[in-house]
């Protein structure tokens, strides 16, 4: 900003000069007091001029509306809508969300810098803000078997980045605990070059919070319980309230938020599949329900714009106040959320669900990008569980959550002594195959609870390591679905007795479409369609549930290309019950 537009602002703050746009007739959201206020908005070079009596170039009545700040979505990974950011911004404006704060993990993952700098690039001049938290824990744990490995010389030039605002949530909690020499390297230069650190406190009690608040951590998003929740803002952490597709937290979390504390709580989706954010929402589906959960409709708001903001110190954003980013929403109906109209610094982005002068970007991505998935042939000897007694450790699912259990029971043994999936029993085999450096690494369980009937289903969204999981009711099936995904270099596939039921091309690092929102979402329902065919319940998403079976940072039990998982214990387990 020169001195010739911070003049002008003066002026038209003083009521000296016209403002580019004046909104009259609006019922003002104040979140700083928590009220409801009245005054004619003065707006000049996209940003807040004054609340009082002011003329402008143009006016807009909003004819009673409420006028809150635009939603801020505080921890999101894109990849998990697999859409380009470009096509995520459009579902984010039709829902109210014009800032984002994004962990690019799960490309990362698969390509290191590359990924990362293909995400800032994607992102640039796009009508919501995309910032970024840089990931700090690829691969996710030493053992794990990811595409690339980033150290904080990796990272450290990203610093200079506008966008970059500090190191993504450190999930890897042992490390710190232990004050290993690369995660320190990496707290310590986000904290000299005055960056935030994200957390990732999956499982830690409120004593561990002593070190890991030590090293300058100040978020976290898994928490579960309203107890592991109050320690957490006992101990001075912000509290991420997560509503995504798989962690729905909110309701269970939601206890927590008061009138004393509500400053120090936000809204956060984390990972939430495209066909969701569409039909449910973003950050606006986290006010909606908090507010059905008897939050006010005030609090509810200030802690998806303001709280955000200040937790990230986004120091104009999150209000409607002198100074600040005219970004901010026309709401019919506080208790419905009905949104009518969308700005952006100053103008128009969405008018009555029609995004309004969104110029259309390239969606094509670098070559290196587009060929990420290799493995070697696979065989039923690579998928065999070999066991001398019925009882096995298995993976039981809990539908809608992150979190697994450990369960042992008896199983089916065929005459050859391998392990027999079980539809009756819902026992499923599960296999994560590497599929960066072609390591031949093949792990294979037990997974209970996904509810297959017949056939299979693969991805190579897999968190964090992204290599391809497959499930199914029969190996002939398993060994197809996960041949016909290194056919397409990535992405999702239903497949019944040797047929391809519905798929979607994911060749973007094995994680995000080259199509548009819309085409992706008709694909989607393709494939919710062909689940059905398999019997799969339509009460939580298959694929997402699975996508989280191969991260091996949040309990109980997990699967990686190793092997089964044990959290709690931090090491591998066999399959077979020790007698």
């Amino acid at each position: 900003m020169d001195s010739g537009m911070l003049t002008r602002r003066i002026k038209v703050a003083a009521g000296e000069e016209l403002a580019d746009l004046v909104i009259i007739n609006g019922k003002i959201i104040d979140v700083f007091n928590g009220e409801i206020i009245k005054g004619d908005i003065a707006i000049v070079d996209g940003h807040f001029a004054g609340i009082g009596a002011y003329k402008g170039k143009e006016i807009i009545d909003a004819k009673g509306s409420y006028i809150s700040p635009s939603f801020i979505e505080g921890h999101v990974h894109i990849e998990s809508s697999m859409v380009s950011p470009p096509e995520f911004a459009k579902v984010l404006l039709l829902h109210g969300v014009t800032t984002i704060i994004n962990d690019p993990h799960e490309i990362a993952n698969v390509t290191g810098v590359k990924g990362i700098q293909y995400m800032l690039d994607s992102s640039e001049g796009l009508p919501v803000d995309i910032l970024f938290m840089l990931p700090s824990c690829v691969p996710a744990a030493p053992f794990e078997h990811a595409g690339a490995v980033l150290t904080i010389k990796d990272l450290k030039p990203f610093f200079q980045h506008p966008r970059v605002l500090g190191l993504a949530e450190v999930m890897n909690y042992p490390a710190v605990r232990d004050c290993e020499e690369t995660m320190i390297n990496k707290l310590l230069e986000t904290s000299k070059a005055g960056k935030k650190i994200d957390g990732h406190a999956a499982g830690l009690t409120a004593s561990s919070l002593n070190f890991y608040m030590s090293a300058g951590i100040r978020t976290d998003h898994e928490c579960t319980t309203v107890e592991e929740a109050k320690a957490r803002l006992q101990k001075g952490m912000y509290v991420m309230i997560r509503e995504g597709t798989v962690a729905k937290n909110l309701r269970s979390l939601i206890g927590v938020v008061t009138e004393r504390n509500s400053r120090r709580c936000l809204f956060v989706t984390d990972d939430k599949h495209l066909d969701d954010l569409i039909e449910e929402g973003s950050i606006d589906y986290n006010v909606h329900l908090a507010i059905q959960e008897g939050i006010e409709p005030i609090t509810a708001i200030q802690m998806a714009t303001i709280n955000t903001a200040e937790c990230f110190g986004l120091s104009d954003k999150g209000a409607i106040a002198p100074g600040y980013k005219a970004d901010f929403l026309m709401i019919e109906d506080l208790d419905c959320l009905t949104i009518t109209q969308v700005f952006k610094d100053g103008q128009t982005v969405m008018d009555n669900g029609a995004l309004k002068g969104f110029a259309e970007t390239s969606l094509e991505a670098p070559e290196e990008l587009r060929q990420t998935v290799f493995f070697h042939d696979l065989n039923t000897e690579k998928l065999s569980i070999p066991l001398k007694q019925t009882k096995a450790n298995m993976i039981e699912i809990i539908p809608n959550s992150l979190l697994t259990k450990h369960t042992v029971e008896d199983v089916d043994i065929n005459e050859a002594g391998f392990f027999q999936p079980s539809i009756v029993k819902d026992q499923l085999k599960l296999a994560v195959i590497e599929r960066h450096k072609l390591t031949k690494l093949v792990g294979v369980g037990i997974v209970k609870g996904l509810g297959l009937k017949a056939g299979a289903i693969a991805t190579t969204v897999a968190h964090d390591s992204h290599n391809l999981i497959v499930c199914g009711t029969n190996d002939s099936d398993i060994l197809f679905a996960a041949q016909e995904i290194k056919n397409m270099q990535g992405g999702l596939v239903v497949v019944k007795d040797g047929e391809i039921l519905a798929s979607l091309k994911l060749p973007i690092a094995g994680l995000i479409s080259l199509g548009t929102y819309e085409e992706v979402y008709r694909e989607l329902q393709e494939l919710k369609q062909a689940l059905k065919r398999l019997g799969v319940s339509d009460h939580f998403n298959p694929f997402l549930t699975l996508s989280f079976l191969a991260l091996p940072v949040i309990p109980e039990l997990k699967l990686t290309v190793n092997g089964l998982f044990s959290v709690g214990r931090f090491k591998h387990i066999e399959t077979e019950v020790d007698s």
